[in-house]
């Protein structure tokens, strides 16, 4: 059995998650590639960093890949994320194929922390117990965190989307559900991890009489919504809400 022809090794610099990718970019290694880093980012909460330097290019248009991650990772789990790139070569290939207006290219792992952007950001998370009232349970703990946030707006869908989100884990898992609650720029994500890699899917009832609306309105409720794998196994489920504009009543009345 040949060797994977990426390495991705995880450490830490300051506050952010850094990838050093080795090996070599190609066609065969670029989904695994691409999947790698988006499932280190649901555990990177605080910014990404990939660092390329030991990376071969043997295409130069799937470099690609990375404005990719870059989009993907804009909506959940939401995070800051840099690249590093000293040689020359590699920096000329990132600005050919536009990826450097995507992703911040800078020469050394020092300037590209410095170059994470870090909006105030708030999260939460808990892990909850298989049990009679796991879900009731699930819903104060988002109406406090979101109150406790000056959001209580959004607390009415993100309670629905968290009951959802915690009942499949109930219902199609063996896990315990961690819910985590994530609040930056307006922007609320309610997401549910659990140790099943099975992905959640988007069903429709056969019946309106079935228990449960699933996913289909978790869907139409939130912005944007999905199913990521973690990097350290199992999934996460999360849906996005968007805090309304205020109103000048809203100003006036605050």
């Amino acid at each position: 059995m040949s060797l994977a022809p990426v390495h991705l090794a995880i450490g830490r610099h300051e506050q952010a998650t850094v990838v050093t990718i080795t090996g070599e970019l190609n066609l065969a290694s670029y989904s695994s590639l691409r999947d790698g880093l988006l499932k280190i980012a649901t555990d990177a909460p605080e910014g990404l960093v990939a660092d390329i330097n030991g990376l071969i290019i043997d295409d130069s248009s799937l470099v690609s890949v990375f404005s990719l991650v870059a989009m993907r990772i804009g909506d959940w789990p939401g995070i800051p994320f840099t690249m590093v790139a000293a040689a020359p070569g590699h920096r000329v290939l990132l600005s050919r194929h536009v990826v450097d207006r995507y992703v911040p290219v800078r020469a050394d792992l020092t300037g590209a922390a410095e170059a994470l952007d870090h909006p105030v950001r708030r999260r939460s998370e808990r892990v909850f117990s298989r049990s009679a009232g796991t879900s009731s349970h699930a819903r104060a703990f988002v109406t406090a965190r979101l109150d406790e946030w000056g959001v209580a707006e959004l607390a009415e869908d993100a309670r629905f989307i968290a009951t959802e989100l915690v009942e499949n884990v109930l219902k199609h898992t063996t896990s315990e559900p961690r819910l985590r609650l994530d609040l930056r720029r307006g922007v609320c994500t309610v997401a549910v991890a659990d140790q099943d890699t099975r992905p959640a899917m988007l069903l429709e009832r056969l019946s309106p009489f079935e228990p449960g609306l699933g996913l289909k309105l978790v869907a139409q409720i939130a912005r944007v919504w999905g199913c990521s794998r973690s990097w350290a196994g199992g999934k996460v489920v999360w849906a996005v809400l968007v805090q309304p504009p205020a109103t000048p009543g809203d100003r006036s009345a605050g």
